[in-house]
Parts: structure tokens; sequence; C-alpha cells
């Protein structure tokens, strides 16, 4: 029982430095020419997907970002100028809280708009065809600087594997086939 005990101990003891080990490799990748950032909208007012009848031109009938949200959306442009990364094209999804997500965080860069980027959290069908579109959008960035794609929880597991909290993203490294995940940031 000591042994167990002990073990467990050790492991909760490394994964914080493995955690910040991670993290700072996601980092360091940031840094250079390349990389893309695929970030989940900030946080939002509570709910799970969006209204029934919700439309995409008008925000009023979508779950939107909270105050914290807002500020948590501005706070990601911040952190990555502090961590000198050079941002240079940002995509989002049409959703409003996406595109308020991405104008926050980046106001001084035109907001690119794009449906591969759209939740298909009430449209299963979709996204497979939206996530070969993403894999291969991700896959032929070359840089210079990094990409931004703003989008959804359930796109951003579907490309990456990985679960991700409102205001996290996912690192990614392009590769000649595909891509490498890095690690993640959180904001």
């Amino acid at each position: 029982m000591r042994a167990v005990l002990l073990a467990t101990a050790l492991i909760a003891a490394a994964s914080p430095v493995a955690n910040v080990a991670a993290d700072e490799a996601a980092w360091n990748e940031l840094r250079g020419n390349g990389a893309v950032l695929v970030l989940r909208h900030a946080a939002t007012v509570p709910g799970i997907g969006d209204p029934p009848g919700f439309r995409l031109d008008d925000c009023a009938s979508q779950r939107n970002l909270s105050r914290d949200g807002r500020a948590q959306a501005a706070a990601v442009g911040r952190t990555l100028q502090d961590h000198r990364v050079r941002v240079v094209r940002v995509e989002s999804s049409r959703w409003c809280r996406c595109l308020e997500t991405a104008r926050l965080a980046f106001p001084q860069l035109q907001v690119q708009l794009l449906a591969m980027l759209d939740s298909f959290f009430a449209d299963r069908a979709a996204g497979p065809a939206q996530t070969s579109a993403l894999r291969d959008r991700v896959r032929d960035w070359r840089g210079p600087g990094v990409l931004v794609l703003v989008s959804h929880q359930v796109n951003i597991t579907a490309l990456t594997g990985q679960a991700v909290a409102a205001g996290e993203a996912i690192v990614l490294r392009p590769e000649a086939d595909s891509f490498r995940v890095v690690g993640s940031v959180r904001f």
C-alpha cells in the first residue's frame, strides 16, 4: 500500500512539470514560422449548442460570449504578443461567438470567415467533410508567421482527437501529408 501511495504521489508531482514542458514546446513552436493555432472560441453564456431556430445572420439568436469570455478573448491577443507570437492570418467560424473572439483577440487583422470552421454539433453528417477540408487547410499552411483558426470544440476534437476548453488552443505543425499536434495553450 505504501508503494502505491508513493507511486501516486510521484505521478501527481510529475504531471505539472510535464504540462509546463508541453506548454513551453507549444509556445516555442508558435514563435517560429508556419505553425497553426486552432483556438476554441472564448467563454460563452451557459448552455450547449445554440437555441432552436438560431440564424448565422442574427447574433441575438445564438449563444454568445459572456462578459468573461470577451475579456478572455482580448487576453488571447495580449498573451500571444507577450510570448512574441507573430499572427499573420486569422480565420473563423461564421458563428458570432467565434467571430467576436477573433475580432477581440486580433483587432489589427482582418478576420476571414470559413464555413469549414462552422460548428457541426447539430449536423454530425457534415463533420467528416468539414474535418477533411480543415485538415487540408492546416497541412497546406507554410507561413510566414502563424495562422489562427477560431472554431468550436466539436470541430477541434474531430481534427485533433483532443478536447479543449473555451479559450484553449491546440498548436499544430503542418507536415507533408498531415500535421503534428505539438501541445496546447490556455488563455
